[in-house]
């Protein structure tokens, strides 16, 4: 089946649908959570709550990010705004490592004085399991917006969604042995969650981090992109194939060999229809390129 690339319109449009869904439902959540966690005495539901406070200033950071991305190049930015998706996903990145870091380090004082801990209330299982359901529909439905549109920035969002829901599971578990009559179940379960969304905030900054300093696109990427240009008739070969990404969108470069006796025109036009070939296959943003001269088979 042919690929079809999503316009700038609709990643516009479908990130602020999906975000706004995301923003709804973890309003709803933070609230019930933080509720009941407080009448509870859930450490770990508080916690859950928190995590889901969190998703909502990822959620504002993604609209903002959004928005600006979509800006024409000027004066300032000739190459676009498109790395503010970048920035945005390192900012999301760094948010879920502030968050973990602080649940991680309320449950270990708990935990240092287990004579503080009180019992949890059955009605916060209830809520955990509710979460746990809805914060999971949630990531399936924002993960495929993400992918038909091919944003990582929507897929960091997601999957932002989906470290929320396996922090319900285990505050789920947490909650349970509680109630079996294991009270560090439920900080233990909260220093879980913790360093679950640790984990994942390390992945997104490390990530954005990568394509903030320039680091090239994966191999696969690269060797397509390699491909395409050397079977675009009049190319007798490629070198100097150099890829950095902006956004969610590929910057090439690359030294084009063409046949040294042809006019400028000629090899102008062999340079345009190499650029258009990429540009249709692969989300690039453009192809620079530099004409060099060879003869025609040399290398054979």
């Amino acid at each position: 089946m042919e690929k079809i690339t999503p316009t700038e319109l609709d990643r516009h449009r479908g990130a602020q649908r999906s975000t706004w869904v995301s923003v709804i439902v973890n309003i709803g959540l933070s609230l019930l959570q933080i509720i009941v966690g407080l009448f509870a005495h859930s450490q770990a539901l508080i916690a859950d709550a928190i995590h889901s406070l969190s998703d909502l200033l990822s959620d504002f950071v993604v609209l903002v990010a959004n928005r600006h991305s979509r800006r024409a190049p000027d004066a300032d930015h000739p190459y676009g705004h498109l790395r503010y998706e970048t920035a945005a996903t390192l900012a999301i990145g760094g948010i879920l490592l502030a968050v973990g870091l602080g649940m991680l380090w309320n449950a270990v004082s708990s935990l240092r004085d287990p004579s503080s801990i009180e019992a949890v209330h059955p009605i916060a299982l209830v809520i955990a399991f509710v979460a746990l359901c809805s914060k999971e529909l949630l990531f399936r439905y924002m993960l495929r917006v993400a992918k038909r549109l091919r944003s990582t920035m929507l897929v960091a969002n997601a999957w932002h969604a989906r470290s929320d829901a396996a922090s319900s599971l285990v505050v789920s578990v947490g909650v349970m042995a509680n109630l079996a009559g294991l009270p560090l179940g439920d900080p233990l379960a909260a220093s879980v969650v913790g360093l679950m969304i640790l984990r994942m905030g390390w992945k997104f900054s490390i990530g954005a981090f990568h394509d903030l300093t320039d680091k090239a696109v994966d191999q696969e990427t690269e060797e397509r992109i390699a491909q395409l240009l050397r079977e675009t008739p009049g190319v007798e070969g490629i070198h100097q194939l150099r890829t950095r990404k902006l956004g969610d969108m590929i910057w090439v470069e690359v030294d084009l060999e063409m046949d040294g006796t042809l006019s400028i025109t000629e090899g102008h036009a062999i340079a345009v229809l190499a650029r258009d070939r990429v540009m249709m296959q692969e989300p690039v943003l453009d192809v620079m390129t530099h004409f060099d001269p060879v003869t025609p088979n040399a290398k054979a």
